[in-house]
């Protein structure tokens, strides 16, 4: 398939926030020369020179609807351009990057070694005094990893410690702190950000977290893993 020239494939296999995660990259790309388009088709994913993962709801049903899209055909596109291109996961679709998860008990993609988390906060109370609740829901503070010895390229101009929005019950446990691009803190530090060659994905949503989300796409359609 014969797409223009530096096009952004945001795969629509029925569960993603496609609308504000389209719509946010379409921002990010505004006067750079690229292209976003939100497509279903294999062919489009396999042609695009970046892809965008996003995903929503629960795990399992993220993980069927993949699987099944076009005879299986969407989900191998996926793992083509995991192992080829510049590829952004955004919340289940970052979870769906490991190996397996508790919500469902199911197996993911096995592109970052890893386990997706159930937050066991019950009867835990945070430093004003209220209670944890799960899902988390809100801005948090995330704070930049040393990804092999400094922080991720994705983070470029971006000050550490800068907020963004969450809305999750699990969460990533990698198993390798090379792939662990940030942390939130949340009852408890946990990777929010997790990376591996030409992949970055994040538990928090950078379409709903203004201009630090913004920049974080900004910098995935420059970056040159």
């Amino acid at each position: 398939m014969s797409l223009k020239n530096n096009t952004v494939a945001v795969v629509d296999y029925g569960m993603g926030n496609l609308r504000s995660v389209s719509q946010a990259v379409r921002t990010a790309a505004a006067d750079t020369g690229w292209n976003v388009v939100v497509t279903a088709d294999p062919e489009v994913v396999l042609a695009a020179d970046r892809v965008v993962l996003p995903g929503q709801g629960a795990m399992p049903d993220c993980m069927r609807e993949l699987r099944e899209a076009h005879g299986g055909g969407l989900q191998q596109a996926v793992l083509h351009a995991a192992a080829r291109k510049p590829l952004f996961g955004v919340c289940v679709g970052m979870q769906m990057l490991l190996d397996h998860s508790d919500e469902g008990d199911v197996p993911g993609l096995g592109l970052i070694p890893g386990h997706v988390r159930k937050f066991d906060l019950a009867g835990r109370t945070q430093a004003d005094g209220s209670r944890f609740k799960v899902p988390q829901m809100g801005w948090n503070q995330v704070y930049q990893s040393q990804h092999y010895g400094r922080p991720h390229a994705l983070w470029s101009g971006i000050p550490d410690g800068s907020f963004y929005y969450f809305v999750h019950s699990f969460y990533a446990q990698v198993q390798q702190g090379a792939h662990c691009a940030a942390e939130a803190d949340y009852g408890g530090r946990f990777a929010c950000a997790v990376a591996r060659d030409n992949i970055f994905a994040t538990q928090f949503h950078p379409e709903k977290s203004a201009d630090q989300g913004l920049a974080l796409f900004r910098n995935f359609l420059g970056w040159k893993p």
